[in-house]
């Protein structure tokens, strides 16, 4: 299975996001109370997963329904774990941010531990997309759109960036000192290299 898309528990995507992505996707995994989510929407994941304390189990008379008690990993975490054994290649995850800040703040470290099990993992919400990008990232992103580089943890040097209205050269971003924030794409393809650290890309949609 190639594509597998991940519905967590937060703030939830538009019903036209989360159908966009199920109607291209592989294998459809629903983290717990994401599994409410997808059936408010009309929406059938081939699996819910998680330990189902926000899952409403009244809804999983026809699912396949797998409850998973470990306390050391979140439902996210269990997701992914899914999609390993699934094959999944190309990850796509909804839902994944808003609401608690704590639960935001732990996907995005959960991006970080599993971002080398796959190809692409990306995180999607109604206002973009997230990713951990490798040490040299190139692609073509429509001009004006806005953009923001942020350090996942401590500090990311060696930054070089071309295609951004304010470039980079050789200089680094570090949490509490100095941060990326909205940039915007001005030539392509947008080019971004780093040295050291685990740098996050924002692009808004």
């Amino acid at each position: 299975m190639e594509n597998i898309l991940v519905l967590c528990n937060g703030a939830p995507p538009s019903e036209r996001l989360l159908k966009t992505y199920c109607r291209s996707t592989d294998f459809f995994i629903a983290a717990d109370g994401g599994g409410n989510t997808a059936l408010s929407m009309s929406v059938t994941p081939d699996v819910v997963i998680g330990d189902l304390d926000s899952f409403n189990r009244k809804n999983s008379t026809d699912l396949h329904v797998i409850h998973d008690t470990g306390q050391e990993t979140n439902d996210l975490e269990k997701a992914l774990h899914l999609a390993k054994t699934k094959g999944g290649r190309q990850i796509t995850i909804l839902g994944a941010t808003g609401r608690r800040i704590d639960h935001t703040l732990k996907n995005l470290s959960v991006l970080k531990q599993f971002d080398k099990d796959f190809d692409q993992l990306l995180l999607i919400d109604n206002f973009g997309q997230t990713q951990l990008l490798p040490p040299s990232f190139q692609q073509q992103i429509a001009i004006g759109t806005q953009i923001s580089l942020f350090p996942l943890s401590g500090k990311v040097s060696g930054i070089t960036t071309k295609g951004l209205q304010y470039a980079l050269k050789n200089e680094s971003l570090e949490n509490g000192v100095r941060d990326g924030s909205s940039n915007e794409v001005v030539d392509n393809p947008v080019q971004i290299t780093h040295q050291q650290g685990d740098l996050l890309l924002f692009i808004a949609q």
